[in-house]
């Protein structure tokens, strides 16, 4: 019996079925890809503006801060050109008394040479002479009180407190002027505020030569000296004896001040007793004169009244060294 051949179908029902499964999986993904791709889109699009709005803030911030550092340096330029100005004035000021004490220096040396001179025909007057001087009336200026004023030397002790240069500072100068007169001629100057800082450091430990140049420096620059002050004269005091005391000088020391904060009175009488020595007559070599000024008048808890402590030590003081205390009862030049 002869067999018969089947035949082969190629596109059978199953090949359809995969097929448009296929076809419609791809259909389906194509789909779902183009509706998803909106939302993706939104969502970079709101990270995106959440950066600029951070962005635009900080631009704004970075802004704020300019205008501020850019009002800063202008005001530093304008602070450095009037600098710049004051530093000029001051250069000009100093050139000035750079030539004043030049022309000073100079003057010194003629002035120490006449002294010399004059010093040598003092010696040799006759007594007769000396007789005749003594009755010559000497130039005393009634607002100085009557002080003696036969010393060579005179140093000056300044009390450069706040309450002194606040109330009294005008009338100091004055009282410096005044001092200054009622002695025409010394060998030597020197001025110190109450801690025993010089006034003129190149002349620290020295005499100022007294010219008439040097005296006009010493009155300008008390006008704005601001040295650092304790309100208490004993240091000043104490530097100025241990380091201008001398056996063969006639030495006047002025102390100008308001207020004495120290502890205690009687060590400060016994420092100074044991530093000025009497000299052979008996007397001690450095006459201490002192200038009360009205300032300090309410008690404080600590130290009580410091302006009446400060009389109290300056009337021993002048007393036991020779000197005259002069209490003022106004601050007003």
């Amino acid at each position: 019996m002869k067999s018969r051949r089947r035949d082969i179908e190629v596109f059978s029902l199953s090949f359809l079925d995969c097929i448009c499964c296929a076809f419609g999986a791809i259909i389906l993904l194509f789909v779902l890809s183009k509706f998803a791709e909106p939302m993706i889109i939104e969502e970079v699009r709101e990270d995106l503006q959440s950066v600029i709005a951070r962005l635009e803030e900080e631009i704004f911030e970075i802004r704020g801060e300019t205008a501020v550092l850019n009002r800063e340096l202008t005001d530093r330029k304008e602070q450095l050109s009037e600098e710049k100005i004051k530093l000029a004035r001051l250069q000009g000021d100093l050139s000035k008394i750079e030539g004043q004490f030049a022309a000073s220096k100079d003057d010194a040396d003629v002035q120490n040479i006449i002294e010399g001179k004059l010093a040598s025909a003092r010696q040799e007057l006759t007594e007769e002479m000396k007789r005749l001087l003594k009755k010559q009336p000497r130039k005393i200026t009634s607002s100085v009180g009557g002080i003696p004023v036969d010393s060579e030397y005179i140093i000056f002790i300044i009390d450069t407190s706040g309450s002194m240069q606040r109330n009294a500072w005008s009338l100091v100068q004055k009282k410096m002027r005044e001092t200054l007169e009622i002695y025409p001629k010394v060998k030597g100057i020197q001025v110190m505020n109450d801690m025993g800082n010089y006034m003129f450091s190149q002349y620290q430990g020295k005499w100022i030569p007294d010219t008439p140049g040097r005296r006009r420096a010493i009155i300008s620059v008390l006008s704005t000296w601001r040295a650092f002050s304790n309100s208490s004269p004993v240091e000043g005091i104490t530097a100025a004896i241990r380091r201008f005391y001398a056996a063969d000088k006639k030495i006047s020391l002025y102390v100008f001040g308001d207020e004495f904060s120290g502890s205690a009175i009687q060590p400060v009488i016994d420092t100074v007793d044991s530093i000025n020595r009497s000299g052979k007559d008996g007397s001690r070599r450095v006459r201490i004169h002192a200038v009360g000024f009205p300032v300090v008048m309410e008690k404080t808890r600590t130290a009580g009244n410091t302006g009446e402590r400060f009389a109290t030590l300056m009337r021993v003081l002048c007393q036991k060294n020779g000197g005259t205390f002069v209490g003022l009862n106004s601050t007003r030049p």
